[in-house]
């Protein structure tokens, strides 16, 4: 049994393969947060804006120009990428230690200490359909079962993200309907008609619009008081920036989703029924209504932010805080000099 990084007391030299989808890079910059050694970074070249200066001791490179870090040694490779040419690519490497996938004889394995994670993947050595089932019986978060693995005890670490680029774009409520064509059952057929209800209210909504740049998308999510969204890369970027959000779970797991004390999860009632399914059935984005969102929605305006110093203030004198008309107001109750 390999000893634990937390153990680990001498420098290291670590080198993290992540790819994608974004939404995963972007939930997994945790370890960011415990690993103060010296990281270089393998990601998909979309994705370098987002992790390009992070942090000091992190270098980040586009997959593309892996040949540039190919001849270090490492102390550590941590890969999250579960495909053979990443698989083919580690077996050109020198390195003490591998958390992740990697392959022999053409077969995919991973090590022992990541099948927390593994075991639930396409790679399961347990097969697809058994890999399936315990992933809809976990309950850990995907920040858990990595740190876990690494033994680390994830402890509410947030995600670390770039600076925005400002937008302009603001309003009460953004929506982000698009989802990806690899989850089409995360396509809820009610966002439009949810747009309608919430303006009927009085609200500002806005459909989030594609942007040439992650950090310009990351304004947008910024620039509102609560996003609705799948769980897609606009949510995780809701969760990393501090954006109340409201998430729409139809074929994948929620619970694999750590919430930071920002988020309602709403399940489908037919989850089960179309779990980690990929093909498209229309009852799958029917099946949450509109006023479960609604209220959902109006709920998150209305609440207070978790970590703010109103609400702390409010649970310690047992009121409950009430808001001005734009949802960002204190608690009128009190009179207290939150500078005291």
């Amino acid at each position: 049994m390999l000893p634990s990084l937390s153990s680990v007391s001498h420098p290291m030299n670590i080198l993290i393969i992540k790819l994608g989808a974004t939404g995963d890079v972007v939930r997994t910059t945790p370890l960011l947060r415990r690993l103060n050694d010296p990281i270089t970074w393998l990601t998909a070249a979309k994705n370098v804006p987002l992790l390009d200066e992070l942090k000091q001791n992190l270098k980040c490179l586009a997959w593309e120009q892996r040949h540039l870090v190919s001849n270090a040694k490492y102390d550590l490779i941590i890969n999250l990428e579960d495909t053979p040419d990443v698989a083919f690519y580690l077996n050109t490497l020198r390195y003490e230690r591998l958390f992740g996938a990697h392959s022999s004889e053409g077969v995919m394995h991973y090590t022992e200490d990541s099948s927390g994670w593994f075991d639930l993947s396409l790679i399961s050595k347990f097969g697809r359909q058994e890999a399936d089932r315990v992933k809809f019986l976990n309950r850990q978060t995907y920040q858990e079962l990595i740190f876990g693995g690494l033994g680390f005890r994830f402890s509410e670490e947030k995600y670390v993200l770039p600076e925005p680029v400002e937008t302009g774009l603001k309003a009460d409520v953004a929506i982000a309907p698009e989802a990806g064509l690899v989850w089409p059952m995360k396509q809820w057929a009610y966002y439009g008609e949810l747009q309608r209800k919430l303006e009927t209210e009085g609200l500002r909504v806005n459909v989030l619009p594609i942007r040439p740049s992650l950090r310009q998308h990351l304004a947008d999510v910024r620039n509102h008081r609560c996003l609705v969204s799948a769980d897609s890369l606009p949510m995780h970027l809701a969760l990393g920036i501090g954006t109340p959000c409201v998430t729409l779970f139809s074929c994948t797991s929620p619970w694999e989703i750590h919430d930071y004390g920002l988020q309602k999860k709403i399940v489908s009632p037919l989850l089960e029924s179309f779990f980690y399914k990929r093909d498209y059935d229309r009852r799958a984005t029917t099946a949450i209504s509109v006023e479960e969102v609604f209220d959902a929605v109006m709920a998150q305006l209305t609440a207070p932010v978790r970590g703010s110093p109103i609400k702390a203030i409010c649970e310690k004198l047992s009121v409950k805080p009430r808001h001005n008309a734009q949802g960002d107001g204190p608690c009128p109750d009190l009179h207290v000099d939150l500078n005291s």
